[in-house]
């Protein structure tokens, strides 16, 4: 009777050892927000302020103002410098955004390290006398004839290949493209520098994959299957190392070639094939809005501080 009455209390003991142990996990112990946070998963951030992700489920580090990986990296480059090339289309009556764009850059950009502006314009005359810092360059280029919007974001991608390959890449380490008819107005150093470099779209970085707007159509070589897709990210901001880039551009201008051969041109048009690259060759950084936020939209919970405005409506 001894023996089974100890059997009893032994059991009754490990049972209520269990039930502490569920209680304290549920109740005391509730999951961190990177845990919640799944694949196709995004809390709404009116509820939930930890939207403010620091890393993607791939385990890309996402760059927020607060993160620690701002200041980290930064003090990584204190004392070592590096060559980046920031590349962008100023063509037509864009490129009246131009010195803005280029004086912005100079007291924010990559400052103390090299630097190097690759001008791609219809129109060399217009390009604006700047006074440029120490170990920093401007270089331009000619490209075709005032060429309509819509046609140059048909063979961007394949002007953007094509300078990484003929120019870029012998000259510089790292390659960013922008839109011209943006400004920087906060501080973009070194914490931007990765392999694949994309920037979290400011209208749909708060909202779930099925509100993107991935190309839909199955003939064309943008589309995203509805079951695909856990970011979307902004065309005025990419880039990494040249190799990886000319990569990125090269793939999406085949994309955009056979597209047009059917005479079918993606819904967003480079972005488009821009989002369905990063779709199979996820980035391996990825920039907050903060580093692409229009200068006409409100700042929301979540965007509190900007480093680059968007200018054009």
């Amino acid at each position: 009777m001894d023996q089974m009455n100890k059997r009893w209390y032994l059991f009754l003991f490990l049972s209520a050892c269990v039930l502490f142990l569920y209680y304290f996990k549920k109740h005391l112990h509730p999951k961190s927000s990177s845990e919640n946070v799944q694949k196709g998963q995004v809390p709404s951030p009116k509820s939930d302020l930890s939207f403010l992700q620091s890393a993607t489920y791939w385990g890309a580090p996402i760059i927020w103002e607060k993160s620690l990986k701002i200041s980290a990296k930064r003090e990584e480059f204190e004392h070592t410098t590096v060559s980046v090339g920031l590349a962008v289309f100023a063509v037509g009556t864009y490129v009246k955004y131009l010195r803005k764009f280029i004086d912005s850059a100079e007291k924010y950009f990559m400052t103390g390290q090299f630097v190097t502006y690759y001008i791609l314009t219809d129109n060399l005359r217009a390009i604006p006398s700047v006074h440029l810092g120490v170990s920093r360059e401007l270089k331009p280029f000619h490209v075709a004839e005032k060429p309509d919007w819509v046609y140059l974001s048909k063979i961007r991608m394949s002007l953007l290949s094509s300078v990484i390959r003929e120019l870029i890449q012998k000259e510089v380490d790292y390659v960013f493209t922008m839109d011209v008819d943006q400004i920087f107005v906060n501080s973009v150093g070194p914490e931007i520098l990765g392999e694949l470099v994309a920037t979290l779209h400011p209208e749909f970085y708060n909202k779930p994959p099925e509100t993107y707007p991935y190309e839909r159509t199955s003939v064309s070589k943008a589309f995203v299957d509805s079951s695909k897709g856990d970011y979307y990210y902004t065309s005025e901001l990419y880039g990494g190392l040249c190799q990886e880039v000319y990569k990125l551009a090269h793939t999406c201008s085949q994309f955009i070639m056979q597209d047009m051969e059917i005479d079918f041109y993606a819904i967003l048009f480079e972005e488009s094939y821009l989002n369905k690259y990063l779709v199979y060759k996820k980035p391996t950084k990825v920039l907050s809005p903060e580093y692409s936020w229009p200068a006409i939209k409100e700042t929301s919970d979540e965007i509190q501080f900007k480093r680059i405005l968007s200018l054009s409506e």
